[in-house]
C-alpha cells in the first residue's frame, strides 16, 4: 500500500502539512516534467533553475503535493509539506515512496577521485557473469539486466536513484551498484540508502572549485561510510595504499560496520595483489591473496591502477556472499568501463588508447601504464575542462611533460571559458619540461597530428574524455567522439 501524505510528512519530520493528508503518493519527482498522477512534486532551489517556478505547471500534470523549504501562499489550493532541509526529505520521502529499494537488493556504493567508473563496471560484470541479475548507476549509463540509457550524471538526484531501483527489485535484480561522487553525497543524493557494501577507491586532486580543499573534498566521500546518509554500510572496503583511505579507516564505526581493507603496497591489507605483470597484447596478471587463499588472476585490461579496480570489485562481490572461486573465474572474462585505458582498433604497428585521465593523479597513472608497456615513444594528447577546477591544469602540463614524449596541448569541453585560455593554462606546467609539444585548439587537428606523429611501437594516449561522445562548447553538446574520430584517422592511414 503506498503512504499516505500523513505518513511521509510524520516519518521526514515535516514542520507543516496542508491540505488532504489521507491522499496516497504513488511517485516523488523533483522534476517538473516527470510529473505523473499521483506523485509529489519537490521544490528545490538548484544552481540552475527554482524548482518554484513550475508549481502550477505540475499541479496541472497531476501533481497532488508540493515538498517545499517555503511556506504555501494563502491561495494554494493542493496538498503542502514543508521541511527544513528540502534534500534531505527528498531524500528520505523518495525511500519511502518507492517502499525502500535499497532495501530489497545488495546494494555496492563506490566512491573516490579515480576508478569508480571501472570497479562499477567490474563489479555489476562480475555479478552478471556468474548469472546474478544486477543493475549500475555509472557516468557511463544507467543500466538494468541489459536495458539500458545514457546517465545524464554520475549520481542521480534520489528520486531518480530510488525509482530506478524499485524497478531493478521488479525486474528481479538481487544487487546494484552505483558511483557515489562527492557532489551527490554533499549535496544528500544518497541519504536513506541502505548499502550493502560501500568502496573507496582513491582520493586525489579534483572538484576543488566545488569543495574549495582537500579536507572538505574527503569529508564529502566520508558521508558514505560513517553514518550520516543516516544508515551504515555493512561492508566498507578501503584503500590503504591511499593515505586518505588510511585516515578513512579511522572514521568508520566498527559496531556498525566491517571493515574489509586492499591494497599492493599495504602488504597487512586484507586483499592485495603481488608478482604484477602488465602487457599491451595479454593484459594484466598478478597473484591475488585473500584471507589464506591464493589466486592467480589475468584480466584483459591494462595496468596497476585497473589492478585497483579488479581487487576492489572482488573484495566488493566477495563480501556480499559469492565464492572466491568463482568470482577469480569471472575476472578473466570482464571487460572494464569505456574510455578506460581503451584500445583503439586499427591495423597500424602503434597503438592508440582512449582514456577518460582529467586529473593529475589519473594522468600520472595513466602515463605510467603506457611508460610500462610501450616500446616506443609515448605521445600524448589531452586537455582540460572549462568552467572546471584550474588548479589543476598546469600540474596535468607538468606532468604530461614528464611523462611523455611528445605533448599535444588541445581542447577538452571548454564549455563558457575561452579554449585558448585553458590551453595556454596548461602550457605553463608542460614549460617546465623539455619535452617536444604542440599547441593545437581544435580537438580533431591534434588528434590527427598524434596519430600521424606515431610510428613503429610507439603508443598514442588520447586522455580527459574517454567514453563522453560529445564536446561541450558553450552551452551545446556537439557530437564528438575520440574513439570515433581515432578510428577514422587510423583507417586514413
Amino acid at each position: 500500500m503506498q503512504p499516505t501524505l500523513r505518513q511521509i510528512s510524520d516519518s521526514i519530520g515535516g514542520e507543516l502539512l496542508r491540505g488532504d493528508s489521507t491522499l496516497c503518493a504513488t511517485a516523488i519527482t523533483h522534476d517538473s516534467r516527470k510529473i505523473s498522477e499521483g506523485s509529489i512534486f519537490v521544490a528545490v532551489k538548484g544552481f540552475a533553475a527554482d524548482g518554484h517556478r513550475f508549481i502550477a505547471d505540475t499541479i496541472e500534470r497531476g501533481a497532488i503535493c508540493v515538498m517545499s523549504e517555503l511556506d504555501p501562499s494563502d491561495e494554494f489550493n493542493c496538498a503542502w509539506i514543508k521541511v527544513r532541509d528540502i534534500r534531505r526529505a527528498m531524500a528520505q520521502a523518495s525511500d519511502i515512496v518507492y517502499e525502500h529499494p535499497s532495501q530489497s537488493l545488495a546494494l555496492v556504493g563506490i566512491t573516490g577521485t579515480n576508478g569508480k567508473t571501472t570497479t562499477a563496471f567490474l563489479v555489476n560484470g562480475l555479478l552478471e557473469s556468474i548469472g546474478e541479475r544486477s543493475a549500475i548507476l555509472s557516468t557511463v549509463e544507467y543500466r538494468i539486466a541489459g536495458e539500458s540509457q545514457e546517465a545524464a550524471r554520475t549520481t542521480p538526484e534520489a528520486t531518480d536513484t530510488n525509482a530506478f531501483l524499485r524497478k531493478a527489485v521488479e525486474m528481479g535484480c538481487g544487487f546494484a551498484v552505483m558511483e557515489s561522487s562527492s557532489q551527490a553525497l554533499d549535496l544528500r543524493r544518497c541519504d536513506a540508502l541502505s548499502f550493502k557494501v560501500a568502496v573507496f577507491t582513491n582520493l586525489t586532486r579534483d572538484h576543488l572549485d566545488y569543495h574549495g580543499d582537500m579536507e572538505t573534498y574527503f569529508d564529502s566521500k566520508a558521508r558514505l561510510f560513517d553514518g550520516r546518509l543516516g544508515t551504515f554500510p555493512e561492508i566498507a572496503v578501503i584503500n590503504i595504499d591511499d593515505e586518505w583511505g588510511k585516515k578513512l579507516v579511522g572514521r568508520v564505526d566498527v559496531s556498525k560496520t566491517k571493515i574489509v581493507t586492499f591494497g599492493i603496497k599495504e602488504t597487512r591489507a586484507d586483499v592485495t595483489a603481488s608478482d604484477v605483470k602488465v602487457s599491451m597484447i595479454s593484459g594484466t596478471s598478478f597473484e591475488l591473496k585473500s584471507r589464506e587463499e591464493s589466486w592467480s588472476v589475468t584480466s584483459e585490461l591494462i595496468g596497476l591502477p585497473h589492478t585497483y579496480n579488479i581487487l576492489a570489485a572482488y573484495a566488493a562481490c566477495r563480501e556480499t556472499g559469492i565464492e572466491s572461486s568463482r568470482l577469480i573465474a569471472a575476472i578473466a572474462s570482464c571487460k572494464g568501463a569505456p574510455g578506460r585505458f581503451d584500445r583503439v582498433k586499427g591495423s597500424v604497428d602503434f597503438a592508440v588508447f582512449v582514456d577518460y585521465a582529467h586529473t593529475d593523479d589519473a594522468l600520472e597513472n595513466t602515463l605510467r601504464t603506457a611508460r610500462e608497456i610501450c616500446e616506443g615513444r609515448v605521445i600524448t594528447t589531452f586537455g582540460c575542462g572549462g568552467d572546471r577546477d584550474k588548479t589543476k591544469r598546469a600540474p596535468m602540463g607538468r606532468i604530461a611533460g614528464e611523462l611523455s614524449d611528445h605533448v599535444i596541448v588541445t581542447s577538452d569541453n571548454p564549455r563558457n571559458e575561452d579554449p585558448l585560455s585553458i590551453i595556454e593554462e596548461i602550457a605553463e606546467g608542460l614549460r617546465t619540461t623539455s619535452t617536444s609539444h604542440e599547441l593545437i585548439v581544435d580537438r580533431h587537428d591534434a588528434i590527427t597530428s598524434a596519430i600521424r606523429f606515431a610510428r613503429q611501437g610507439d603508443i598514442v594516449l588520447i586522455c580527459g574524455k574517454g567514453h563522453e561522445p560529445y564536446q561541450i562548447i558553450g552551452d551545446s553538446a556537439l557530437p564528438f567522439d575520440d574513439r570515433e574520430i581515432a578510428e577514422e584517422i587510423l583507417r586514413s592511414i
